[in-house]
């Protein structure tokens, strides 16, 4: 009879758990990206006061979890699906777009994910569109700045005008991250 008794709390567990993750994701801030869900019964909330956030985006990876894997250029890079999932995450705790001031620093290999979609396809030798334009753009119509390192593009030899067209160029990554930590911005690594 224990073994029956326990399959049926656990079974009875599973369900109460699923109906508390089920719905529909939600695009409070970043539309169409980075869909996140009401949690029922939580316990900690981000609170609806400015907040600034700062994502370090160094890496232009497209198969998380497997780095090892070849690179699909068909793919948007993680770091930037997560950005749209922290802003999301934001707004479905109840902070609205306007107290929130957030910043991607790009630098590293990420920075091809800023290619127009030109130079994209000859960067990467593929008939693929950039497919971070628009997650991108989407980041753009949310508030969201987007700054390059400029020593990165320097060591890459790329132009301005082969970036996403709303690309600030900073000197560095590095003196653009200690500026703002120094401003109060929390610093996410993506």
């Amino acid at each position: 009879m224990k073994p029956v008794l326990s399959l049926i709390v656990v079974f009875l567990f599973s369900i109460n758990f699923a109906t508390a993750q089920k719905g529909d994701a939600q695009f409070p801030i970043v539309k169409d990206f980075g869909g996140v869900y009401e949690i029922e019964e939580v316990v900690e909330l981000p609170e609806n006061k400015k907040t600034k956030l700062l994502v370090d985006l160094m890496k232009a990876e497209t198969n998380r979890g497997n780095p090892d894997a070849e690179p699909d250029f068909s793919k948007p890079i993680w770091g930037l699906i997560n950005t749209a999932r922290l802003l999301n995450l934001h707004g479905v705790g109840g902070v609205s777009k306007e107290n929130l001031e957030v910043i991607v620093v790009v630098h590293g290999t990420a920075v091809m994910s800023l290619f127009e979609d030109k130079t994209y396809q000859e960067f990467f030798e593929t008939s693929y569109d950039n497919p971070n334009l628009p997650i991108l753009d989407a980041l753009h119509e949310a508030g969201v700045r987007v700054v390059v390192c400029g020593q990165s593009l320097l060591a890459r030899d790329i132009k301005a005008d082969q970036l996403f067209e709303h690309t600030e160029i900073a000197l560095s990554a590095l003196t653009t991250i200690s500026k703002r930590v120094q401003e109060g911005y929390v610093v996410y690594n993506f």
